[in-house]
């Protein structure tokens, strides 16, 4: 026949054919297995509208009583005992010193443990077993008691920092660093080992292998695990409080001064009894929601962007 080819028709017919065959299993299954995946998949859809719903309720209210407020005074203004005149100005400053020292310190603690645990270390070997089992049940740890650890070794003695931004910022890495070691280990494992037996192969140093061919191929779910850590970070409010972050800031903090972030201001202005302040309130809940959106749209979009099929 003219035009017909035998292997690409071969693997036509054999596609047709396993789909059918697929298609049948499926149709044959129990009916009780049928509503357990019915009512299953309806409980997700019904959890995933209640969470919708209540972001939703939750930017509307914060709009409707916040809208008059969101303009570049929110963001150029110091704070100040008269709403009128207060921002979120500093806050602002303060947030990106300690978002700052948290990535330098972050990627490379996060990105390093990754590769121990995933190329280098014995999976039968205690000392790593036991490292595993302490990273899942930190990511569990309720953020207030980071909070108290920083206040006791960082802050403190040993260390004794006092209560200055680098002190916040190497609490809320040890907050979110699991979240980083987990996603960075993912993304590592996801790596096909034929592209490590041939880099090998022809030559290459384990660390070579590592550095040029799985790192670089790592990277879309690396960079995404780190930009949802940060996401998380960024809205902490609770360890912040013990390490002596400031309600009321009026100068521009520093490195290593007293400081204060978006989310503690916020939780300071929801407080007082000034309508004005409630107002306030709303248009930082506004302006750090949509820095959120925007940091999380932007790990979607790069994970979908550079992640590779194998």
């Amino acid at each position: 026949m003219a035009g017909f080819d035998p292997i690409t028709g071969r693997a036509g017919l054999a596609i047709t054919g396993a789909r059918g065959v697929t298609k049948e299993m499926l149709s044959d299954q129990p009916r009780k297995d049928v509503i357990r995946n019915t009512i299953f998949a309806s409980l997700l859809f019904l959890a995933i509208a209640i969470a919708l719903a209540g972001l939703c309720l939750l930017i509307g209210k914060n709009l409707v009583q916040g809208w008059s407020r969101l303009n570049l005074d929110l963001i150029t203004q110091n704070a100040s005992s008269d709403p009128a005149q207060a921002g979120l100005r500093n806050a602002i400053i303060g947030t990106l010193w300690i978002m700052a020292f948290v990535i330098l310190m972050l990627v490379p603690l996060g990105v390093g443990a990754a590769v121990f645990l995933e190329e280098y270390g014995n999976r039968t070997s205690r000392i790593t077993r036991l490292i595993e089992l302490n990273i899942q049940n930190l990511a569990g740890v309720p953020s207030i008691i980071y909070g108290l650890l920083g206040l006791a070794f960082i802050a403190r003695a040993p260390l004794n920092l006092g209560y200055v931004v680098l002190t916040a910022a190497m609490t809320l890495t040890l907050l979110v660093l699991p979240v980083v070691i987990l996603a960075s280990r993912e993304a590592i494992r996801a790596v096909p080992s034929s592209i490590r037996e041939g880099s090998l192969a022809l030559g290459a140093t384990k660390w070579q292998t590592i550095r040029h061919q799985v790192l670089p191929a790592a990277i879309p779910g690396i960079a995404t695990g780190v930009i949802l850590a940060i996401s998380r970070a960024i809205g902490e409010t609770a360890p912040l409080i013990p390490l002596g972050a400031a309600t009321f800031l009026t100068f521009t903090p520093g490195p290593f001064t007293d400081f204060t972030a978006m989310p503690v201001t916020i939780f300071n202005w929801v407080k007082q009894p000034q309508p004005e302040f409630q107002t306030l309130a709303a248009a930082g809940v506004l302006l750090l929601i949509a820095l959120l959106i925007v940091m999380n749209s932007f790990a979607i979009w790069l994970r979908n962007r550079y992640e590779q099929s194998w």
